[in-house]
Order: structure tokens, then sequence, then C-alpha cells
């Protein structure tokens, strides 16, 4: 790895991490000495870079720091290139074209050296299935999940019965060949999933979850790791 790639490298880890980062665990994902490391931070420090730290306790980038986003790394065009290419071939019409958007924009801005990560990456998603048709705009269901209001479900089951429900939206997931709605279910007083496909219609409410922002998730966050716990083989 090139110096600048290795400084560059260290920046990024010490900014996705909101505790201090020892030297050992830089020079362990980096591959390098943890002298390296040492060296390389004090050469940080000394171009102005903000960090804060010391041996044996670790290091802190200044969470106002910043620098040109697409100061990008092979790799890291390669990571965002799949997880688009991903999106474009099992996302909704939206998210889609969304996707080729970002390649697009990446491709006319990254040096000309790095666009062949673009257009001839060594990594890709494997050929999509067939995505199920859904009856619902996702884009409205992923508007009721940003400004936390609840849903309006008419929905099928798979035994065919329908029934109507009012769900506090969390998460719209996305699976290989079907999207998932994940949210609190009033009827149920219990966090459900909901197949997209089986949507007969969608309302998005004025009526807000009246939670503080991040709450709901956080709940079911928890809800999760606990059904995990309970339910890991022994």
């Amino acid at each position: 790895m090139r110096r600048a790639d290795r400084l560059f490298q260290i920046i990024q880890i010490l900014r996705r991490s909101s505790r201090p980062v020892t030297a050992a665990a830089l020079a362990d994902e980096i591959e390098v000495s943890k002298r390296t490391i040492y060296r390389d931070i004090a050469d940080l420090v000394g171009q102005r870079v903000p960090i804060v730290g010391a041996p044996g306790f670790g290091f802190l980038l200044d969470a106002d720091y910043d620098m040109p986003p697409l100061m990008l790394t092979p790799d890291e065009i390669e990571a965002v290139v799949l997880g688009a290419q991903w999106v474009e071939g099992r996302g909704d019409k939206v998210l889609s074209g969304a996707a080729r958007d970002v390649i697009a924009k990446i491709a006319a801005v990254v040096p000309e050296r790095l666009r062949p990560f673009i257009a001839e990456p060594s990594i890709g998603p494997k050929p999509s299935t067939i995505v199920a048709e859904d009856a619902v705009d996702t884009t409205e269901l992923r508007r009721a999940i940003r400004e936390s209001r609840k849903l309006r479900l008419r929905y099928r089951a798979e035994t065919g019965e329908e029934a109507e429900r009012t769900v506090w939206p969390v998460i719209l997931g996305y699976a290989e060949a079907s999207r998932l709605l994940i949210g609190w279910c009033e009827t149920r007083q219990a966090f459900r999933h909901f197949r997209t496909d089986r949507m007969i219609e969608a309302k998005v409410l004025q009526e807000t979850n009246g939670l503080p922002k991040g709450e709901l998730r956080r709940r079911w966050q928890h809800h999760r790791e606990t059904w995990r716990a309970t339910h890991r083989p022994t």
C-alpha cells in the first residue's frame, strides 16, 4: 500500500469510530507494524489533521474534521459499485434509478486512473432472480419511515385472508426476490413483517408514532437482539 493511501486509510478508520482506536487495531487492519502507525499518526498531526490520543490509550479524530468525500480507494469504489449494482437489480424503480445515478456521479468526479474500477470492477452481484411485483408505491413506505408516520395497511396473508392493520414502520428490507416492511403492529402489539407484494393498499397517515426520533428503531433493534439471544442454537 502506498504511504498516501495508508495515511488516508488511517483517517478513514478513525473517522468511522466513536471510540479511541489503538495503534494495534490500526496496524492489524492496515497490515503494518505499530511503529509504522505511530510514525504515520505523527505525520498526520504534523499536517494539522486533528488527531488526539497517545500510545496505550488510542487515537480519535475530531468529529468536525472533514476532507474531500470522494477521495476513494479502489476497494471503496468497488464496494460502492457492488452495492449500487445490487440495488439496481433488486430495488424499486426509484431506487434502481438512484443507484445508476450514484455510479454515474462517482465516475464523473474520480481521477481517470480509478475509472476502470467502475467500468470493469473485479466483483459483482449474482444475476437477480425475479422480484415479486409490488401493488403499492414503496417510495411512500420509505417516506412514512423517514417522517415517523403511521401506515394504514390492507394486507393479504399467506392463507389468502385479508385484514387491515395500523403499523408504525421501522425499516423496509430488501431480499433477493421480495421486500419486507418491518413495523410495530397496533393490533398485535408486536413487531411484524409485511411483504410488500401482499399489500393491497398502503396509506400514509398524518398521525406520527409520537416517539422521539430513533426511538422506534432502537426498540426494534432491542427486540431483534432479544429474539436472537433466545433462539440461538445451543
